[in-house]
């Protein structure tokens, strides 16, 4: 994947680690399709930006049919405050899911036919560390994740055939104005030695997509992978906070 010629499609580009992708793909020298729910929000200079609910098929298949010279989907949208799973509010976790695996496979199911057409390419889901763990307060958003590595392993397999790329990003905790407000309403010392800047995060994505890496992991993220050959266990923010 050569990001410098590179068409890339970028799913909630208006903050966070989505807009963090379109500034360094435009930087790189990338066309990049900047979408968003609310696109008057997206404020990246040298896009072309584009209306975007991938909880709605037609809304899908209008960024397909309007951006089909893409070879390169990231998959970053998504709803994460779905609460716990036991007591928590049923639509909100239905809502998590149908952004994290619904909408992620809608997507990816939309762009298959522009990413053959357009060589193969190759497409990024960005995951959590708690896909391999949950976490107390939002298992819902733990369990999307999950669901969403499990798709990302079946499309890797469907889609070798066309010579698409499918790659995770499986990074740990972010820097993102969300991640931050979580921390202080909880109470958490989360420092910049704990999480991860989302610059430096889209920069080691991007690195390690280009020579074809299926998961790209910051530190806690590998954390979380090497225990899953141990007991399932939450993530113990407290602890993470304190070390």
């Amino acid at each position: 994947m050569e990001i410098s010629t590179a068409t890339a499609l970028v799913t909630g580009a208006n903050r966070g680690i989505g807009r963090h992708f379109a500034l360094e793909l435009a930087g790189r020298g990338a066309k990049v399709y900047a979408t968003a729910r609310r696109p008057g929000l997206v404020d990246v200079p040298g896009v072309e930006v584009l209306g975007l609910d991938i909880t709605d098929q037609a809304s899908v298949e209008a960024a397909a049919a309007a951006a089909g010279d893409v070879d390169l989907l990231i998959n970053n949208a998504a709803f994460t405050a779905g609460g716990n799973l036991v007591t928590g509010d049923l639509d909100a976790i239905r809502e998590t899911m149908d952004s994290n695996y619904y909408g992620t496979l809608a997507m990816i199911r939309a762009f298959a036919p522009v990413l053959a057409r357009n060589g193969g390419g190759a497409v990024l889901n960005v995951l959590s560390g708690v896909a391999w763990t949950t976490v107390e307060g939002n298992t819902a958003y733990a369990a999307a994740k999950s669901a969403q590595w499990g798709l990302t392993n079946g499309v890797r397999v469907e889609l070798t055939g066309q010579g698409t790329l499918v790659s995770a990003l499986v990074p740990g905790l972010v820097a993102t104005d969300t991640m931050k407000a979580f921390a202080r309403d909880a109470g958490l010392d989360l420092g910049v030695d704990v999480m991860t800047d989302p610059a430096d995060l889209v920069r080691l994505a991007l690195d390690g997509l280009e020579p074809g890496e299926v998961e790209i992991l910051d530190g806690l993220g590998a954390r979380a992978k090497a225990a899953l050959s141990g007991p399932p266990r939450a993530l113990d923010l407290t602890a993470v906070s304190a070390t």
